[in-house]
């Protein structure tokens, strides 16, 4: 079963509107994308259609939280933080306001939307911010679920939501839980720590590693800011390698934080699936996942080669 985030998203809003008449929704001219109309049509005296301004939304946001409202505001990924950095830092972070910051189209998988996009810098700019807790979902089923923390928990939140529909990865009865790692599939030989869209495909290359008895443990790693040391240290310490895979640069993504915690808590041979110093093209989602290696067979290929610099090291 398939089910966009950004969908889950929409409806949650709904669901959470009905019950706290404090939540305002703000949107940037895009909440047919964002799925925040479905919120409009029911509560229209609750949302704020800000235009094509998103600098000015931030701000706005800014001053309803201040008012005593738990605000979320959505646009594409792209444009916040990118955009809107200064006004996310000053206005937001600096204060600690309780602004909810949910954005769709991350990463490269908007496709044929093209390079201008495709945000796969947001993740390294937001989580420089002080005070920002930081998640991406895994699928439909922890984007619901996140978002109904943000919207318990006070203070700034950054959630990244996707595109198109994605599979779900968790069941029925999982329990989201802010800062912490789900532990999918357990596994000795190394560990793949995965975040957003790319958990289902973790999933399946660990699966196909399975049959050539190569055992992986499958660290689902949706909230990024704060990390789960210690799912990361008993990983390191209990599996003796990790990989890690994420739609985002490879500098200054998830990668990036969790080869820090190893470092200074227990070093192994480490290995990072992301998007490397360059913008992807114009393309179909699948096409681009594939030009830059970001697909189950990429993921296969590099945890053997890994296993292989465990073995020497």
């Amino acid at each position: 079963m398939e089910q966009s985030t950004r969908e889950a998203y929409g409806k949650t809003l709904v669901e959470l509107g009905r019950q706290n008449p404090d939540i305002v929704v703000l949107d940037a001219d895009l909440s047919k994308s964002t799925m925040t109309t479905l919120f409009a049509k029911e509560f229209p005296n609750r949302f704020f259609n800000c235009g094509i301004a998103e600098q000015n939304m931030i701000g706005i946001a800014a001053g309803l939280a201040a008012s005593g409202k738990t605000v979320f505001a959505s646009t594409f990924a792209v444009f916040a933080p990118g955009r809107c950095f200064d006004q996310i830092r000053m206005s937001v972070a600096q204060p600690g306001l309780n602004v909810k910051i949910v954005t769709t189209h991350g990463g490269i998988t908007v496709g044929e939307d093209g390079t201008s996009h495709q945000s796969i810098e947001d993740l390294a700019l937001i989580c420089s911010l002080p005070g920002f807790t930081v998640i991406v979902p895994a699928d439909a089923t922890e984007a619901t679920q996140a978002v109904k923390a943000a919207a318990q928990t006070y203070g700034p939140f950054y959630i990244r939501l996707s595109r198109p529909k994605t599979p779900l990865v968790y069941p029925p009865d999982y329990r989201f839980t802010p800062g912490k790692a789900a532990t999918l599939r357990e596994g000795k030989d190394i560990a793949i720590i995965a975040t957003g869209i790319m958990v289902h495909y973790a999933l399946e290359a660990a699966q196909n590693l399975a049959k050539d008895g190569i055992d992986c443990r499958v660290l689902s790693m949706s909230t990024i800011k704060p990390l789960d040391t210690d799912a990361i240290v008993k990983a390191a310490r209990e599996t003796g390698a990790i990989l890690t895979v994420e739609e985002h640069l490879r500098r200054g993504g998830m990668g990036s934080a969790v080869a820090q915690i190893a470092a200074e808590h227990y070093p192994v041979p480490m290995s990072f699936i992301a998007i490397k110093d360059m913008y992807a093209k114009s393309g179909k989602a699948e096409e681009l996942l594939k030009k830059h290696g970001l697909t189950a067979p990429d993921i296969e290929s590099a945890v053997r080669s890994l296993i292989q610099r465990k073995k020497s090291s």
